[in-house]
């Protein structure tokens, strides 16, 4: 298959089908004195590119967004679109978390002019707005990019704001870029069901890194939208249950889940503990995170050093290694 080939599967509305699977959220490193290290992030591009995730969301939670300026994101957005052109199979999701409607809809749009293959839609979350001010603000921006799949991030605990899956329903009736639902409730398996009820049915990928995961995908779940850190245990656990191991895949979760279930009783905190992950393997150089932040203390340090012993046979040590990830050519069925 060639890269032209593959260009053409995953471009419009067609490059939904490629968001399945682990799809993780990218972070951002910083040097020690709290600036974008930008070669430090094209090796995360390359190295979670490298592992053959179907996609990549940026910027998330997990990368800070609310910390970078307009100038760091548009360059860190575009840095992630001209390293991923050496993975044409992967889609970059670009992520809309603007208040105002103007500039959402003018981030949509420069984002799929810059090269990105599908969106990430945050609704306006602040000053409590009523439902059908909402409903407006997220028809805008589907209006404004008709022909690129949106998946709209349903995140309650982080935004205080919630989503009616029959709002929902209506809103994807009159606008079929609406592809995706990613559900970050706790738990968000009954939202998952609900959505998988509606006339049409909505697919939903799951995040908050993953800690409600098999639930998730016994309830229909199509992907997952953690951190990038240890995306390699993800793609464990999601291959063990895409061949029917639900015991082994079970097993695996469960060995994670004492670590990600108190790195996401906040948000900081997650966001910390992966940074130091992908520091020890090398991967960044710093594992600053800029302030206000949560700072680790040596119980919490501890954790992540037996997090690591522990899963030692799925995260090895890539200090030097991201920059061989990028392939030459894309094989006969592409990368997924």
């Amino acid at each position: 298959m060639t890269t032209a080939t593959v260009d053409h599967l995953y471009s419009g509305l067609a490059a939904a089908r490629a968001i399945r699977g682990v799809s993780p959220v990218l972070e951002v490193p910083f040097t020690a004195e709290g600036e974008i290290d930008l070669p430090g992030f094209r090796r995360v591009v390359r190295y979670v590119l490298g592992t053959g995730v179907t996609s990549v969301m940026f910027p998330g939670f997990a990368g800070e967004f609310y910390k970078l300026s307009d100038v760091e994101r548009t360059t860190l957005t575009e840095t992630l679109i001209e390293e991923a052109q050496a993975f044409p199979a992967a889609i970059v999701i670009a992520a809309v978390q603007d208040h105002a409607t103007k500039l959402a809809v003018a981030r949509a749009r420069w984002s799929v002019a810059a090269g990105a293959k599908a969106l990430n839609l945050l609704p306006p979350h602040l000053l409590n707005l009523p439902a059908p001010v909402v409903d407006t603000h997220i028809r805008a921006v589907l209006t404004a990019v008709p022909d690129t799949p949106v998946v709209l991030q349903y995140a309650p605990n982080e935004t205080g704001a919630s989503l009616d899956a029959s709002r929902l329903a209506a809103i994807g009736r009159d606008h079929p870029n609406l592809v995706l639902v990613k559900v970050e409730s706790s738990p968000p398996g009954p939202f998952i069901s609900e959505l998988a009820r509606l006339d049409p049915p909505m697919l939903a990928v799951e995040g908050y890194a993953g800690v409600q995961l098999p639930d998730a995908i016994r309830r229909g779940a199509v992907g997952t939208q953690p951190g990038c850190s240890f995306t390699e245990i993800y793609q464990e656990i999601w291959r063990l249950y895409e061949c029917g191991d639900e015991r082994t895949g079970d097993l695996l979760h469960a060995r994670l889940l004492p670590y990600t279930s108190y790195w996401m009783l906040d948000t900081e905190l997650i966001i910390a503990a992966e940074k130091l992950i992908s520091k020890r393997r090398g991967l960044i150089d710093s594992d600053h995170c800029r302030a206000p932040r949560r700072d680790l203390d040596e119980q919490e340090v501890a954790a992540v050093e037996r997090f690591l012993a522990e899963f030692a046979d799925l995260l090895p040590d890539v200090s030097g290694t991201a920059a061989d990830h990028v392939p030459e050519t894309v094989g006969e069925e592409g990368r997924h």
